[in-house]
């Protein structure tokens, strides 16, 4: 379902999948970087165990806001489409790597590079 005015290829249905997916996945993981800080708060072990709650706080944080940008991109339009060269990202790639923000093509070029 591509189209050439810039409008998505994606059905309706299709980024409505995505977007619940992607919600859900932000839930999940707002709920553990709560936990986190708890844990952080509460913690009063050694250094290893501060770094180790520091490194999950930012990953967590990290993850949020990938997500929160994936979100953006579907509610503004431009979710799906390649960052590098906008061809339509297919669904399937989407459903696996729903923060995918390149086309197969510009992915192995940005990793080979």
């Amino acid at each position: 379902m591509t189209t050439t005015d810039g409008t998505s290829h994606l059905s309706t249905v299709q980024l409505q999948s995505l977007r619940e997916d992607l919600q859900e996945q932000l839930d999940r993981r707002t709920r553990h970087l709560i936990g986190l800080q708890a844990e952080a708060e509460e913690s009063n072990g050694g250094e290893d165990t501060y770094q180790e709650l520091l490194v999950s706080l930012s990953a967590a944080d990290r993850a949020i806001a990938e997500l929160t940008q994936a979100l953006t991109r579907i509610n503004v339009g431009t979710y799906g489409r390649c960052g590098h060269c906008a061809t339509g990202i297919p669904f399937e790639r989407l459903k696996i790597r729903p923060l995918a923000r390149f086309c197969i093509n510009c992915q192995r070029r940005y990793e080979a590079a």
